[in-house]
């Protein structure tokens, strides 16, 4: 008795949950969780990081100045002089707390180290281009995924109208079958299976609308929505002459997604920037030339002139260059070469694994596209004929020629091939809208 009255409590809360929900396209999903991603945002912030990189590098091609001053303080309790060194002059101090300052402003510029500076700023800007397209091969990945549940809930909704349709035809055989118990035309037993039938037909609605609800709560979780409010989508007219037009072709999807697929220009960015970072390492071997320039002051206590008089007197400055040639550094520079040849070779061939396996997912998209397609003119004709022969059976059934267990095959036979019709029809759509997004164009069905 329970289980009789929770599956249609359980069809009525679904039912109550729809009419309640928020009807979402394709587009605007795709729209809110590009906006909304939480992990988009994260990649975005690597950008934002690495754009500050990039103008900090920028300020090392100007000299770096700073302020510093010195304040002194001596105490010596037993002395009855204190005996200074000021300005090449000996200063005699009787008291016995003496305080002294200095003040200076000191500037420091590399003036020549082989570009190394600038190549640090064209690394930064490539790490800043390789974190963008990062950005973008993430909104790739949620697009594709998003894609893939919308049309996995167009078909779970399709299966659930399939199921419906065969529960009201379960329902009316019982019914059928009572009378014809009643009039003597049936055993009893049959109609017993046939209301057994009934409760299995029910119990696998409920269990295609909870895959249904199941999938709408992935779409809703990756388009970050929180609270209980109910979620569906638009449910697109798709003809059978869009499932059946042409193919992409792979060939050309494949040369359109090396020129447009972010995976690729962010390889080519990663050989750059080791071909860089050679070039930065082999500097190393050679010398570099910096500038100094500072300016600065000092006052003493004890001494007959003022502070002010103390700061302008003892004002000097200062300029001076260094040349640093490196003779032996422990073998530093050359593993740094080393190691980024080793990172350009990785490099190049993560490119190359990369454009294989683009190829094999285009490729693989487009096998899946082409036989499913042709599955699907094959599961629509197989569809049509056991449709004709189950409403044969049925119309025999009700005349007492054929049996429950012929009724019940013809209804399964029926329903798998409704299943097949319905799977190879949208596994071409999916696999056709991956191709065409693989080819630069708009995510659309």
């Amino acid at each position: 008795m329970m289980k009789k009255t929770f599956i249609p409590c359980a069809l009525a809360m679904l039912q109550t949950l729809a009419l309640n929900a928020k009807v979402w396209t394709l587009q605007e999903c795709i729209d809110y969780a590009l906006e909304n991603s939480i992990t988009l945002k994260q990649a975005k912030i690597k950008t934002l990081q690495s754009h500050e990189d990039m103008l900090q590098s920028r300020s090392a091609l100007f000299p770096s100045v700073s302020f510093s001053t010195n304040q002194n303080m001596s105490y010596r309790p037993f002395s009855t002089s204190t005996t200074n060194l000021t300005n090449g002059s000996m200063t005699t101090n009787t008291k016995k707390v003496t305080y002294n300052g200095s003040y200076g402003i000191n500037a420091n510029w590399t003036v020549w180290n082989w570009n190394k500076n600038r190549m640090a700023i064209k690394q930064n800007r490539l790490t800043e281009e390789k974190n963008e397209l990062n950005e973008q091969t993430q909104a790739n990945t949620i697009q594709e995924k998003i894609v893939q549940l919308y049309i996995q809930i167009l078909y779970e909704t399709e299966a659930v109208r399939v199921n419906e349709e065969i529960v009201k035809a379960s329902e009316a055989k019982a019914d059928r079958a009572k009378v014809m118990v009643e009039v003597g035309s049936l055993a009893h037993v049959d109609w017993v299976q046939l209301e057994a039938q009934v409760d299995k037909d029910k119990y696998s609605l409920v269990t295609a609308q909870s895959q249904l609800a199941n999938y709408k709560l992935q779409l809703k979780q990756l388009l970050e929505l929180e609270g209980d409010e109910a979620f569906e989508v638009v449910n697109p007219e798709v003809g059978e002459q869009y499932v059946l037009s042409l193919v992409p072709d792979k060939e050309i999807v494949y040369q359109a997604a090396l020129n447009n697929r972010p995976e690729i220009r962010s390889g080519e960015v990663a050989i750059e920037a080791a071909k860089l970072s050679i070039r930065s390492a082999r500097t190393g071997y050679k010398p570099t030339v910096n500038m100094t320039a500072g300016i600065g002051t000092n006052n003493t206590s004890g001494q007959t002139k003022t502070f002010g008089e103390q700061i302008k007197n003892n004002f000097s400055n200062s300029l001076g260059f260094t040349i640093s040639m490196p003779i032996f550094d422990n073998l530093t520079t050359r593993t740094a070469i080393r190691k980024a040849k080793f990172t350009k070779m990785d490099s190049e061939l993560a490119l190359q694994a990369q454009k294989k396996t683009i190829y094999k997912n285009v490729e693989k998209y487009w096998l899946d596209a082409t036989s499913s397609q042709q599955q699907y003119i094959y599961a629509k004709k197989n569809r049509e004929s056991m449709l004709e022969s189950y409403n044969l059976v049925s119309e025999q059934f009700n005349l007492g020629l054929k049996n429950i267990i012929e009724l019940t095959t013809g209804k399964n036979n029926l329903l798998q091939a409704e299943q097949q019709m319905l799977q190879t029809k949208y596994t071409t759509l999916y696999n056709k809208a991956l191709l065409k997004f693989y080819a630069g164009e708009k995510m659309e069905l």
